[in-house]
């Protein structure tokens, strides 16, 4: 062990354990995990700090801790393959994408890209923001200057128009812009046709 590099780990990171504490408390959401999470930051810059010395310590801690946290929630979101194990041993079928697989599913998301450009200026923001992006239903409403039963009602509206294109006969989705310039054309040829 290098007794320097002790010394200054402790003089250095190890005064600032319960602003860490604090900080991890506030921003890691599992509680049972906290005492592991501040003892793998201490691993990460103790290693580090053997390389090579931080000029700024304890702005390197917090980073590091915020690093970490990252990381686990990346982690978080990955599904191993080992945890699924041997395919075959569980006589599961795995598929090849055909051609016409692949073509249909592109045909598909075209049809979505579609669906979702004539969406409503307004709600195609708030349907791209809380179910592409994954934003939280109140950090969209701050953003965009509106309420939260606004998100929610755009949200349900969007998907709401995008169901009726798919499964409602295929017609496309159509803006307030495109209504209504239906609708004066519609009465437009009622016009024409009585006179």
């Amino acid at each position: 062990m290098n007794e320097s590099l002790d010394a200054w780990f402790a003089s250095e990171i190890l005064v600032h354990e319960q602003a860490l504490s604090y900080f991890l408390r506030r921003c890691w959401p599992h509680r049972d995990e906290l005492h592991d999470l501040r003892q793998e930051v201490y691993v990460r810059v103790y290693e580090a700090a053997g390389k090579a010395l931080p000029t700024n310590p304890k702005a390197f801690l917090f980073a590091t801790a915020r690093h970490l946290m990252a990381d686990r929630v990346r982690r978080s979101r990955v599904v191993s393959i080992e945890a699924v194990g041997d395919f075959e041993s569980l006589n599961v079928l795995i598929e090849e994408v055909t051609p016409e697989r692949w073509s249909s599913g592109r045909q598909i998301l075209k049809r979505l890209a579609e669906a979702f450009d004539r969406l409503p200026e307004r709600c195609r923001e708030v349907v791209w923001l809380r179910r592409v992006e994954e934003l939280p239903q109140k950090e969209v409403a701050m953003r965009l200057g509106i309420s939260e039963k606004t998100v929610e009602k755009h949200v349900a509206k969007g998907v709401r128009l995008l169901a009726e294109h798919f499964y409602g006969g295929g017609a496309p989705v159509a803006d307030a812009r495109q209504e209504r310039a239906q609708a004066e054309n519609g009465s437009e040829h009622g016009q024409q046709q009585t006179d």
